[in-house]
């Protein structure tokens, strides 16, 4: 019940009701729109697309509200570690150690044991002297989409011969219209 009343999830209820609301409304309008002399089958078609899109607002709501309590759940199972009213949670992306960088976030526990054990030692030897972890996902092979693009990044090259000179085109119009511009 703490979790409904929280200031981030009164915001995701006020946004999902506003949704939902402003979906029935459209529906609603479409459907009288339908009706009129200007109406067509394409506003009876945005009047049946419309309260779909309130359902899966609710049930996205509803799928968010139910993971964010598992999650709660198992952190309150997993035992000690946190304090009373903070659950226990996993680092984020941002926070997780960056493999073979020798640096931990603060709050993380450093492995104290090698990633890989040596080709030499057993397994079953390695495992039983490091301590268990639980798993990390690696982080993505290459750059996120989602995230920006370093300064220093240089867009990667095409082998295409085409689309090499159409971009080197627009690259020299862009300068031409620069110079253009500038009084």
């Amino acid at each position: 019940m703490r979790l409904l009343l929280s200031p981030r999830w009164m915001v995701w209820h006020v946004l999902t009701l506003g949704a939902m609301v402003a979906c029935t409304w459209l529906a609603v309008w479409q459907w009288g729109r339908a009706g009129s002399a200007m109406g067509s089958a394409l506003n009876v078609g945005y009047g049946l697309q419309w309260p779909l899109f309130a359902v899966f607002f609710g049930v996205m709501w509803w799928r968010f509200l139910s993971m964010e309590i598992a999650d709660l759940k198992a952190a309150g199972a997993a035992g000690p570690g946190g304090t009373a009213g903070t659950p226990d949670r996993a680092p984020s992306a941002a926070e997780a150690p960056v493999a073979g960088s020798g640096t931990a976030v603060a709050g993380t526990v450093p492995s104290a044991a090698p990633a890989t054990a040596p080709a030499s030692e057993p397994a079953a030897a390695s495992a039983s002297t490091s301590t268990p972890e639980p798993a990390v996902p690696a982080p993505p092979a290459g750059p996120s989409p989602f995230t920006s693009r370093p300064a220093n990044a240089a867009p990667p090259r095409s082998t295409d011969p085409q689309l090499r000179a159409y971009n080197e085109e627009l690259a020299r119009l862009a300068a031409r219209h620069r110079e253009e511009s500038t009084p």
